[in-house]
């Protein structure tokens, strides 16, 4: 009997888990959630859109006879992390979050720590007159009321208004380099740095650039999730996935 794989995914980690698994052999359907106009696709079978809350993926769960879900989703995404832990428990389905390891705060850099993206908004005025905003295009609401500020917003795909008044737009995907990095900030005068801990080498970059030139970051910390079993490697994920077949 086929039974497949659920990775809920969109991230790197989740890209090279199914990459692993297929290899394999193994049945493999990454869900996407179709925010991203031109996602990176996985290996495997690949499906895009909702699920219709905890009682649809539940579901669903039950009619795909699915074996296991790995939830490899990025650390802010907290709806279906959350959909994922109700839907596996009413369907009986063991569930596995495979996240990559936050940032901590660099050797010479001035770092500041903010609980959500309401709080980094009032912590921001006063640290600096041109922010490089980096957090991606949900929530920029949130800045949207600050008239004082310059923001140099970077995105993948173009953000939705309520915007900052003052504000330029990049459209840029990472990985980036230091290198590339430093230029931007310089360019456009950058003298603080926001984003959230989205942990991973991909967009790591800009803090080690923004030491460099002495800008201060204010980090967005991650939010609390439900107590369920987790690694930080994708080996343990494809070790913890064979394990869960075998057993079928």
């Amino acid at each position: 009997m086929d039974y497949p794989l659920l990775v809920l995914g969109g991230t790197a980690e989740a890209r090279a888990l199914a990459a692993e698994l297929v290899g394999r052999g193994v049945r493999v359907v990454s869900s996407l959630a179709g925010r991203v106009a031109a996602p990176r696709l996985p290996e495997g079978e690949v499906r895009i859109g909702g699920f219709g809350g905890p009682e649809g993926l539940a579901a669903w769960l039950r009619e795909e006879r699915i074996a296991a879900v790995v939830d490899a989703t990025h650390p802010f995404a907290e709806r279906i992390s959350s959909s994922a832990v109700d839907a596996t428990h009413r369907a009986g389905v063991p569930l596995l979050r495979l996240e990559r390891p936050g940032w901590s705060p660099h050797e010479g850099v001035e770092w500041h720590w903010a609980g959500s993206l309401d709080e980094a908004a009032t912590m921001l005025p006063g640290m600096g007159e041109r922010v490089f905003l980096t957090t991606g295009r949900q929530g920029l609401a949130s800045f949207a009321g600050n008239v004082t500020q310059w923001f140099l917003i970077r995105c993948v795909d173009s953000p939705e208004p309520p915007l900052p008044a003052r504000h330029e737009i990049v459209l840029s995907r990472g990985p980036y380099t230091v290198e590339g990095e430093r230029a931007v900030m310089r360019r456009h005068g950058i003298d603080v740095l926001v984003t959230k801990d989205s942990g991973g080498s991909m967009t790591a970059a800009k803090l080690e650039a923004a030491g460099e030139l002495g800008v201060p970051v204010l980090v967005v910390r991650r939010p609390r999730r439900t107590d369920v079993a987790t690694t930080t490697e994708v080996g343990d994920a494809v070790r913890w996935v064979l394990t869960r077949l075998d057993a079928k």
